[in-house]
């Protein structure tokens, strides 16, 4: 990618010596030209310095590879020559119809403006992360909006949630926390978009939640169970009047008052919450308050088929829709981390709740975005190399963990917009020797340079980092496949970032 980098330069720097050949331009356009020619070289030494730290390239195997790929380079070459011949005639143009107005108005302004003015200018034409912005035909989405509506819809349906529960022995439900790609910035699609939620259980009152860790075997995993245990209430005062202790009361008693089921005897299965009964749950929930709903009037509602999830489609009068998936877990303790109903599993226990991450991967967004400077492309660098992974063997949830793990190494200054191809190189380069390696570290486990503010379980710090690759290290097969499909990923982001889709 930095070689791509370099030839663009490099080209650049010919169409500059070649615009300087006349004797009608003004003064203060050589200026900016002689200021372009230096920015040009500066650039260049700089990647080439790059190239030799990070990736062991010399100037003789680049010339080498690109020979190899004459066609490929010479199709580049002509956009990139036809497209800065554009700019340059638009801009001259511009300049000469304009020339008069900016003489007569000159010399009533101050010379810190003129150099802030000039300075903008050079900015607004060196800036190779601004032309590929407005190459590359990136999906069309409205996020902003969709995902306001999608929380505010979310909301008024816990509230109603809440009040068709009150007096029930159901999981107390808490405030939704928005996760997932949508909601964080860099979903790669276009049509294709769910916004998801985290909804936290609580257990109702005369009941508790124990998590229990999977044996051995299921450590790598980390799935979990949840065993739901009464407890006594009898010295409880802040209970309804008409409530019974669960453990002190016969079953004909608590019959005879007409109260509810426990937990255990609704949403569990052999004292454990099970997943599969808890979504089922959510899902006649929102069939049931759907109605009371003020979009109800404007807006259908479908219900999509999930074994574990509760998964909805809101469609409009006017054609349009949003996917909203209500994902729901219990946490550890007070950390950002939870178990949730979520598995890449295709079949796994009712009973199992997996570890989920999502909560606290939104946290640290967060804390990236409030450190980024402005123009910080990390999320945009995000959002089209998972774009090009579809289709293909490699999951979004892989470039997630390398951007991750890029971002508490790399200074966010560096993310800025004018680095753009250098930080994709970044990343594809990263992806690569993780893959020849055959090792990817989760984020999360054993990673001390996790931000301070993302609040992890203490055997969550201290445990050995897991692999994400494992499955490459203990199938020969499954490795080389995956190099394979990398080089195609590769080669599919340099025909992007050459012809724009």
């Amino acid at each position: 990618m930095v070689a791509l980098t370099v030839l663009a330069l490099l080209l650049l720097g010919i169409i500059q010596c070649l615009r300087m050949v006349g004797d009608e331009l003004d003064k203060a356009t050589h200026q900016r030209m002689q200021q372009r020619m230096e920015w040009l070289s500066q650039e260049m030494s700089r990647l080439l310095q790059e190239l030799e730290q990070q990736s062991g390239f010399t100037w003789r195997a680049l010339l080498f590879l690109a020979m190899q790929q004459w066609q490929f380079w010479a199709i580049a070459t002509v956009l990139v020559l036809l497209f800065e011949l554009w700019w340059w005639l638009s801009k001259m143009s511009h300049e000469l119809d304009d020339s008069s107005d900016e003489e007569s108005s000159s010399s009533n302004e101050e010379p810190v403006e003129e150099e802030q003015e000039e300075e903008e200018e050079n900015d607004e034409a060196n800036d190779m992360g601004r032309f590929l912005e407005r190459h590359i035909e990136w999906p069309v989405q409205n996020l902003a909006q969709d995902s306001k509506v999608t929380k505010d819809m979310v909301n008024t349906l816990l509230l109603v949630f809440q009040v068709v529960s009150r007096n029930t022995f159901y999981p107390m439900l808490q405030h939704a926390i928005k996760v997932g790609s949508a909601f964080e910035g860099w979903n790669p699609y276009e049509n294709d978009i769910t916004y998801c939620l985290f909804v936290p259980l609580s257990p109702p009152l005369g009941h508790t939640f124990h998590l229990e860790l999977g044996t051995d075997e299921e450590t790598l995993a980390r799935n979990f169970r949840v065993r739901v245990e009464l407890v006594c209430t009898c010295t409880w005062h802040r209970l309804p009047e008409e409530m019974l202790c669960f453990l002190h009361n016969p079953q004909e008693e608590l019959r005879r008052n007409q109260q509810h089921p426990s937990l255990l005897g609704t949403l569990c299965t052999s004292s454990y919450l099970d997943v599969e009964k808890t979504a089922c749950w959510f899902r006649q929930l929102v069939k049931a308050c759907w109605k009371i709903l003020p979009e109800s009037s404007i807006c259908c509602l479908n219900i999509l088929p999930s074994r574990r999830s509760c998964k909805f489609q809101v469609k409009k009068n006017n054609g349009k829709s949003l996917t909203i998936e209500l994902m729901f877990g219990v946490q550890q303790g007070d950390s950002d981390i939870f178990v949730s109903n979520q598995s890449i599993e295709a079949i796994i226990p009712s009973t199992t709740w997996p570890e989920s991450y999502a909560v606290a991967e939104s946290k640290f967004f967060k804390h990236m975005a409030r450190r980024a400077l402005h123009d910080s492309f990390h999320l945009k660098c995000l959002r089209l190399c998972t774009h090009i992974l579809v289709g293909t063997g490699f999951s979004s949830y892989t470039l997630k963990t390398v951007v991750m793990h890029l971002l508490t190494t790399t200074p966010m200054s560096d993310w800025h917009r004018r680095n753009f191809l250098l930080r994709l190189q970044h990343i594809m380069w990263y992806l690569r020797c993780c893959l020849e390696q055959r090792c990817l570290e989760h984020f999360f486990f054993g990673n001390e340079k996790v931000p301070e503010e993302i609040s992890l379980p203490l055997d969550l710090q201290m445990a050995k980092p897991l692999n994400l690759f494992h499955h490459l290290a203990q199938d020969p097969a499954a490795h080389a496949e995956a190099l394979l499909e990398f080089h195609y990923v590769h080669d599919r982001l340099t025909r992007l970032l050459i012809f724009g889709r």
